[in-house]
């Protein structure tokens, strides 16, 4: 079959590499031709290559770039319903809706996500605590099968295929097409209220006891320091500022949509420029950053929840060896003593993290959807070797034995026995996969890697 190109890919934390034959539809009505070729059984969706490890590699195999599938279809200015195609972009979203009234009702750190991509992978944000995921404001999706049909799903229509593609990697489908339910907004920013804390108890009271107030939350913890200090951070939390809020020189463009990098990365970095020492002198003068106690601001929401897309290619500032993403969650029930784990492992080891995100989440979704009640723990660590690698299984056990489980859109080096007892309806999706893609069409190197495969019949 001619019209691919052989390339080499990786995630965005770029590690690890590997190469398959891509091929980019300009259209829609060309999907199902392609994908219907017998010269390539195996297929895996790709959207702005935006997921860490290795969820959207298919060492070998075909990939399916779906950039430029990425038409608006309808748009209601009265209910927030957006219908578009898989490729279409949060940035781009953004662009549309924001001067109409309308934003995201859920987005993670980083606007640069297809819409196709951020179901695959039933992106959180900040709002998780009150909002759920992204999964919770799809209202369908139209799905490509492996036997070339198409179908409709929803919560209440094929409900299982619907949550099994829900946070299923990819590995159900091709997504079509979906309809996004947006929230209401009468400004494009946010009032924002810091605290900084003294340890982790701290940390972690303030939002036990205060995450109601608000509609986004996230705490920046330093896991560089130790003793007393441990689980030190910065808590920013933050509603919409409606429109009575806004000072007078921002009143006159409530809904301004800005998202225009500062500044960018060129070339990669010298690996090993992000070490330890360099992690504890950032934490530092990230910490005092902040003034002791409570602190408020008005934010515009590029800054607020996309801070590093201020900086283009900011990825290749951890060197070609790239960098890996180690983000669990650990259950309510008491996760202190887990992320204490956690944090006492990392400031006592040679490895220093650049960025510690810690987060509350509400309920969960079905199946293979990370989020589930309790604390979710985002870190990343430069490439260095077989000991980091060897530090992260370390810091899995610790996940495993709290019931907690990794995230799969961050992941890249998980073993395969953790993923069972981490994802106890596994089972019950592999079901679902088997029955709608018997001979395991849609693969990627994450399911050969963790057993995401229905066994064949």
């Amino acid at each position: 079959m001619s019209g691919f190109l052989e390339s080499e890919l990786s995630g965005w934390g770029l590690y690890p590499r590997t190469s398959a034959r891509t091929y980019r539809p300009e259209r829609m009505s060309r999907v199902g031709a392609i994908l219907g070729s017998p010269a390539e059984p195996h297929w895996l969706a790709r959207g702005l290559g935006r997921s860490y490890g290795d969820a959207a590699l298919n060492q070998g195999g075909a990939v399916l770039l779906t950039q430029r599938l990425d038409c608006f279809l309808d748009f209601n200015l009265d209910s927030g319903e957006l219908v578009a195609e898989p490729g279409v972009s949060f940035d781009r979203i953004i662009e549309l809706v924001l001067p109409r009234g309308w934003f995201l009702p859920v987005t993670p750190g980083t606007k640069f996500v297809t819409l196709g991509g951020a179901i695959a992978c039933d992106v959180h944000g900040k709002n998780h605590h009150q909002d759920g995921s992204l999964g919770n404001h799809v209202q369908w999706l139209d799905l490509l099968l492996a036997d070339g049909s198409e179908v409709r799903c929803s919560s209440h229509q094929n409900g299982d295929l619907f949550w099994a593609t829900i946070g299923g990697m990819g590995l159900t489908g091709i997504i079509l097409r979906a309809c996004l339910n947006l929230k209401k907004v009468e400004s494009a920013y946010i009032r924002v209220d810091y605290l900084r804390t003294r340890n982790l108890d701290e940390t972690l009271r303030h939002l036990e006891e205060e995450d109601d107030q608000y509609t986004y939350s996230v705490a920046w913890v330093d896991c560089v320091a130790g003793g007393q200090k441990l689980g030190r951070g910065v808590l920013m939390r933050g509603n919409p500022c409606p429109l009575i809020g806004l000072p007078k020189n921002v009143a006159n463009a409530p809904l301004l949509v800005k998202n225009r990098a500062l500044a960018s990365i060129p070339f990669h970095l010298p690996s090993g420029l992000l070490n330890r020492h360099s992690c504890r002198l950032m934490n530092a003068v990230y910490y005092r950053r902040f003034k002791q106690g409570h602190s408020s601001a008005l934010e515009h929401y590029d800054p607020y929840f996309y801070p590093l897309d201020m900086l283009e290619n900011w990825n290749r500032g951890y060197g070609k060896r790239g960098f890996l993403q180690h983000q669990c969650v650990l259950p309510d029930n008491d996760p202190t003593e887990g992320l204490r784990k956690i944090l006492e492992a990392i400031s006592q080891s040679h490895f220093g993290s650049t960025l510690v995100v810690l987060k509350r989440f509400g309920g969960g979704n079905r199946f293979l959807s990370f989020p589930r009640p309790g604390y979710t723990l985002a870190l990343d660590f430069p490439m260095s070797g077989p000991a980091m690698l060897d530090f992260l299984d370390s810091l899995d056990r610790i996940v495993m034995e709290a019931g907690g489980r990794i995230y799969l859109a961050k992941d890249a080096r998980l073993k395969p026995e953790y993923c069972p007892p981490m994802y106890p309806q596994l089972a019950d999706w592999l079901e679902i996969k088997q029955r709608v893609d018997p001979d395991n069409r849609f693969t990627s190197d994450l399911a050969r890697r963790l057993g995401l495969l229905g066994a064949k019949p």
